[in-house]
């Protein structure tokens, strides 16, 4: 009697092992589902409606946004407010990559943002990698981090009679050189051998290059007279003084 009533104990023991087993295994969740999830708290963002950022964010999420804040749950679903008087909007998610694993699933994809202010259209695209666990029976965020997509200004004008003013080199330290140069009415500056970029303008002194983040600029001198050609990024200065025509 005591061999059959181990015996059954061993087994109740290892049945009751297998079900808690059953239990703690994560639920399987979908890539398509992690997409209807994300959609749906950004398009909670325009009208200003925290309830999905309450529901699918964890109480120990991290989140970095693209205007470089770190925030927890709490300043999170603070920060969703709704859209001023006039203003309109809507998120599209595109380009989805996902990797699901066990507990985890990690979501990138972008953001497509369009924005309407006072029936002037604006666009903004931004990348987004958001790391999803199942953790206490349920799907949430665990860290998120969004950057922006570099977009060059929009092209202004600029007097190409000013251009002169702007020719020649600009030294930012011996023997290295930057010339201004001027062609059919466009401005160009280059690096000694490096390929010649196009000086785009932005407003009438301001100026940038395609595809490349900052701006140049023609500093005037006490004379009045360009002094320097300042290379601005970051909000800092690179100076490049002009050494002659």
């Amino acid at each position: 009697m005591k061999t059959i009533f181990f015996a059954c104990a061993l087994i109740l023991l290892l049945v009751c092992g297998f079900a808690q087993t059953k239990i703690a295994e994560p639920s399987k969740i979908t890539e398509q589902e992690l997409v209807r999830r994300t959609q749906e708290l950004f398009d909670a963002v325009a009208p200003g409606n925290p309830e999905p950022w309450q529901k699918y964010f964890a109480d120990d999420a991290m989140y970095f946004d693209e205007k470089g804040r770190s925030m927890d749950k709490a300043a999170l679903v603070k920060d969703v407010a709704p859209l001023p008087r006039g203003y309109s909007g809507q998120i599209a998610i595109v380009h989805v990559k996902s990797h699901i694993e066990n507990s985890t699933a990690i979501l990138s994809y972008d953001m497509d943002e369009t924005e309407v202010i006072y029936n002037q259209q604006l666009h903004a695209r931004y990348h987004a990698t958001d790391t999803w666990m199942y953790r206490n029976g349920k799907w949430q965020i665990v860290a998120g981090q969004v950057l922006r997509y570099y977009e060059d200004p929009a092209l202004g004008t600029s007097d190409p009679e000013r251009f002169k003013d702007y020719l020649g080199q600009y030294e930012l330290a011996p023997g290295v050189v930057r010339t201004v140069s001027a062609e059919n009415g466009h401005l160009y500056v280059q690096r000694q051998d490096r390929p010649r970029e196009e000086l785009l303008p932005e407003a009438d002194c301001i100026f940038f290059r395609k595809g490349v983040e900052g701006r140049i600029l023609f500093r005037s001198g006490g004379s009045q007279k360009i002094d320097a050609l300042v290379d601005r990024r970051n909000n800092e200065d690179v100076i490049w003084k002009k050494t002659g025509q």
